[in-house]
């Protein structure tokens, strides 16, 4: 009974002495944490979709606290108006962004694409892209597996069925940057979501030449250039046999739209045309005037 009694005096003593350290070195290194970094957290989506640069809310939260300026930090989801809150938290100015969205910039649908092999691996857009280039002769283009639409935490992008290529929602698109990170081919793209979310943009990735890019291809971009001369903003340039439109420097004006002669240059959310209309004038009818002096 004595070795019962003095076995749990013994433990005790240690279980205190153990508490009191663990006590004295919890106080010892104990960090505080600036209490502003909940705040800013608690005023963002929580959606820890990673767009921001960031592993998460919190870890972004902590470095909007520990920033002087937020001139390089943004939220995509939650935009300007979260970013203007976290700013009043933290006594900083923040910049008027633009908001952004997901562009797919592949065209080469089913019926503009048409497929020289089948594929019959695992149906992911990595693991298709690292053993081969694709089921077209495209090897650019669109693997249309939907890498995209898994990573995509808010639902906003789908493949059409019809097309074989992935559309994004405008309405729900966060600008994010998950479906541009898990795309192998690089084909999306964050633009300006442009006002009333119209957008210019070439729909094509192809650096091959023309000639050959319009085979595997019809909607392919083929280099020629008329593009360019036709853009009085100096907004689309050509590298590799592919033209490219500073969505900074596009005013919208449609123009490269109408010269391109392959259709790879897209035009969204834009009204109809007007159809040029040719007005007939009547010839004028000829009038004698009699001389009134006979």
């Amino acid at each position: 009974m004595n070795i019962i009694v003095l076995s749990l005096i013994v433990l005790g003593i240690i279980g205190c002495s153990a508490a009191v350290i663990l006590f004295l070195v919890a106080r010892k290194f104990n960090v505080q944490e600036d209490p502003r970094i909940d705040l800013v957290e608690q005023a963002l989506p929580g959606a820890n979709c990673g767009g921001c640069g960031f592993s998460g809310c919190r870890n972004f939260a902590e470095a909007c606290v520990k920033a002087d300026v937020l001139d390089n930090l943004r939220c995509p989801v939650g935009g300007t108006p979260t970013m203007s809150e976290v700013g009043n938290i933290l006594g900083l100015t923040t910049e008027i962004s633009e908001p952004m969205i997901a562009v797919v910039r592949c065209s080469g649908s089913c019926e503009k694409r048409p497929h020289v092999n089948t594929y019959n691996g695992a149906k992911n857009c990595a693991i298709a892209n690292s053993l081969y280039s694709g089921e077209t002769g495209c090897s650019f283009g669109c693997l249309g597996f939907g890498d995209c639409v898994t990573v995509c935490q808010f639902d906003a992008i789908h493949i059409n069925m019809e097309t074989g290529l992935p559309e994004v929602d405008d309405d729900k698109c966060t600008a994010c940057g998950a479906c541009v990170k898990a795309c192998p081919k690089s084909i999306i793209e964050l633009r300006k979501k442009g006002p009333k979310n119209r957008r210019i943009f070439v729909g094509c990735v192809n650096k091959d030449k023309g000639g050959i890019a319009r085979k595997a291809c019809t909607v392919a971009c083929i280099g020629c250039g008329k593009c360019v001369k036709e853009c009085s903003f100096d907004a689309i340039t050509i590298e590799n046999n592919l033209a490219y439109i500073d969505f900074t420097k596009c005013r919208l004006c449609r123009k490269c739209v109408a010269v391109c002669p392959t259709g790879a240059i897209h035009e969204t959310n834009f009204p109809p045309r007007k159809e040029d209309v040719q007005v007939s004038v009547p010839e004028a009818e000829t009038v004698k005037i009699e001389d009134l002096s006979k």
